[in-house]
């Protein structure tokens, strides 16, 4: 015992009180007590310990005198009455009483929501299920008066399904513990449980103090959500299919059964958003994610990739046949059109599939693969399904080969232009050329086009592409009138992802004011498939490009499903004949080429033809009064010196 420090009383009085009494110090070291003190702190009369062992006591200080209930640490939360004087700077004085809750009931509830819970929203006193008494705040989240809650069991209160945690809650009382409360009108909401023990005259008596967290709960709630599902399709997202497919994987592993990764994509998604806005895109993701949900089943789960891409999880597969079954009951699935506002929407789909173990044994590697087996048929028309295979990893790493360099390529200037002459077949003059993309690779040589357009288009890259090859048309355009060259068009294609920009007229109309060239020698070229898609959209872009002065024609005519419909409300002033139905000098070939010239003329646009490579063939266009050519026979396409060249032996 210390007593070296001078305290307000006789020691041999202090341990003659029947009231506990304890000194402390500032810092909470207990200076003396008396037995009656140490009997309820349950230490040893020579502890000269810390009172912060036993109870709170920084809710004492900075105070004269103070009056408080408080817990015991050591006694699982019991509360003692606890009056704390403070006799001088340093020392403090507390004189400390076991509670008996029978008589101190007021005190009881002013203490917990006023000191302890501050925050808390009610209280209740209860013995097994039979409610004691409760306070006002108590009744109140539950939506009874005073009198109505007390004729009631306290099971009454608590969902059913949580009823049953209330044993833990009186057996491990440190809590709190979160129940699901019932309203006296049948509404939920969310509580945490905080609960205390004491002895009422032999008795057992349960407090508890209860606190409204239902925005809590429901915020967590929105937590998990966010981490675990897409807001905008209500799906499960990538990090909840990689949860599940590791433990599909285990289960496989377990019952030696196969199992498939669907890896989804929408075609021409990005062109849905460029011509008819993000909400409308947003729209459309949703309609899609709705169609895949009706796949659902014990053995399938679906999830949203990111941006346009879905992943479904397929189970206790039998062989591959099933795995290729599903895949075409998918794209079956996507040949009904989607109606989203006023539009109907024909939305095809690329599947890649990876199917454990043979294609992988990891998550990872299951998903990796099934993207790198969806990529390679990316650029294919209409729905398609592609098992991986691992040849595809060495066309993917091809692929990421080539886009690298295609990236280089665009940066250090590897890009070339060379034109093909067009010519009138009554005049005999030059009117036109066609740019013609060519990628002079530096190790490689030329690499044909029709090796990364494709690639180009998929990775976005063609926008980039596209905007470097008009620029450089009109400005070599410009370039040979300035030479003193008879002015003539020149002919710039269009892919899909360039004529679906929102911005392209902008772009377009930029690219003349930089270059300087005049907009009437500017002829731009869709397909017929381009321009049949989202007609609507096409028909606006293609009225404000005419605005401008820029001219459309319609490469590849003949392939596609043109209508006179659409192309008499098209502002189209040329039609291109594809190739295939001049080489082939078929009766029915020339019949359709005499055809779409009669049937052009009539909607006083123009025709060429191309890749004329025959006297035969110039004949016939000429007899059926094609309006213009060009072709092998004529001149192969050529660089920009060449043709300036050969422009002079000619002129």
């Amino acid at each position: 015992m210390s007593t070296k420090t001078n305290i307000p009383i006789n020691h041999q009085i202090l341990t003659k009180l029947k009231e506990a009494i304890l000194f402390v110090r500032q810092n909470g070291d207990i200076i003396r007590g008396n037995k009656a003190a140490y009997s309820i702190l349950q230490a040893d009369d020579r502890y000269e310990g810390s009172v912060y062992d036993y109870l709170d006591f920084g809710l004492l200080q900075g105070h004269d005198e103070t009056h408080l209930l408080m817990a015991l640490k050591h006694r699982h939360g019991e509360l003692v009455e606890v009056k704390s004087i403070r006799t001088s700077d340093d020392i403090y004085c507390l004189i400390i009483r076991d509670l008996s809750l029978s008589n101190q009931t007021d005190d009881v509830k002013q203490y917990i929501n006023s000191y302890v819970y501050a925050s808390s929203e009610g209280m209740v006193m209860y013995e097994g299920d039979r409610i004691i008494d409760c306070d006002q705040a108590f009744a109140d989240l539950f939506g009874y008066t005073d009198e109505e809650i007390k004729s009631i069991t306290f099971s009454r209160l608590v969902d059913r399904w949580n009823y049953h945690q209330l044993a833990d809650v009186h057996d491990h009382p440190d809590g709190p513990y979160e129940l699901t409360g019932i309203r006296k009108d049948g509404s939920v909401f969310h509580f945490e449980m905080r609960h205390h023990r004491y002895h009422n005259l032999g008795d057992m008596v349960n407090v508890a103090v209860i606190k409204d967290i239902t925005n809590r709960i429901e915020n967590e709630k929105r937590i998990e959500y966010m981490a675990y599902y897409d807001e905008l399709t209500d799906l499960p997202n990538r990090n909840f299919f990689n949860k599940v497919l590791k433990e599909a994987i285990v289960e496989a592993q377990e019952n030696e059964e196969l199992l498939a990764v669907y890896f989804i994509d929408l075609n021409y998604f990005k062109e849905v958003n460029d011509t008819l806005g993000y909400a409308f895109g947003d729209k459309l993701l949703q309609a899609c994610g709705e169609r895949l949900k009706s796949f659902l089943n014990t053995n399938r789960f679906i999830a949203r990739m990111s941006g346009d891409e879905f992943l479904i999880l397929q189970r206790c597969l039998k062989d591959e046949s099933a795995v290729a079954s599903f895949a075409e009951q998918l794209m079956d699935a996507f040949e009904k059109p989607i109606k989203i506002d006023d539009y109907e929407m024909f939305t095809s789909i690329s599947i890649g599939i990876s199917v454990y173990p043979e294609n992988g044994k990891s998550a990872n590697d299951l998903i990796k693969h099934a993207d790198s087996a969806m990529y390679v048929i990316k650029d294919k028309h209409g729905s398609n399904y592609n098992i991986f295979e691992s040849s595809i990893s060495e066309k993917f790493k091809a692929m990421l080969t080539m886009e690298s360099e295609l990236r280089k390529a665009l940066k250090y200037d590897q890009f070339e232009l060379h034109y093909q002459p067009q010519k009138c077949l009554t005049s005999n003059k030059i009117v036109g050329v066609e740019a013609l993309l060519r990628w002079k690779h530096p190790v490689k040589g030329y690499i044909p086009p029709g090796e990364f357009i494709g690639l180009a288009e998929k990775t976005g890259l063609i926008i980039d592409i596209g905007d470097w090859v008009m620029n450089e048309a009109c400005r070599e355009n410009k370039a040979w009138q300035d030479k003193g060259f008879q002015p003539m068009t020149v002919s710039v294609n269009l892919s899909a992802k360039q004529f679906y920009q929102r911005e392209l007229v902008d772009k377009v109309k930029k690219t003349l004011q930089n270059t300087g060239l005049s907009p009437e020698y500017l002829e731009l070229e869709i397909t017929e498939t381009m321009a049949m898609t989202n007609e609507e959209n096409i028909l606006e872009t293609m009225y404000h490009l005419r605005k401008l002065g820029v001219t459309v024609s319609i490469d590849d005519f003949g392939t596609g499903y043109s209508s006179f419909k659409y192309l008499s409300v098209f502002p189209v002033t040329k039609l291109k004949i594809d190739k295939m139905f001049i080489n082939e000098n078929q009766k029915q070939n020339q019949a359709i080429v005499k055809s779409i010239i009669h049937m052009s003329h009539s909607l006083d646009m123009k025709v060429i033809a191309e890749g004329v490579e025959t006297i035969e063939q110039l004949r016939f266009l000429t007899k059926e009064k094609c309006d213009e050519m060009q072709g092998f026979y004529f001149s192969k396409p050529l660089p920009p010196e060449k043709l300036t060249k050969w422009f002079r032996t000619i002129g």
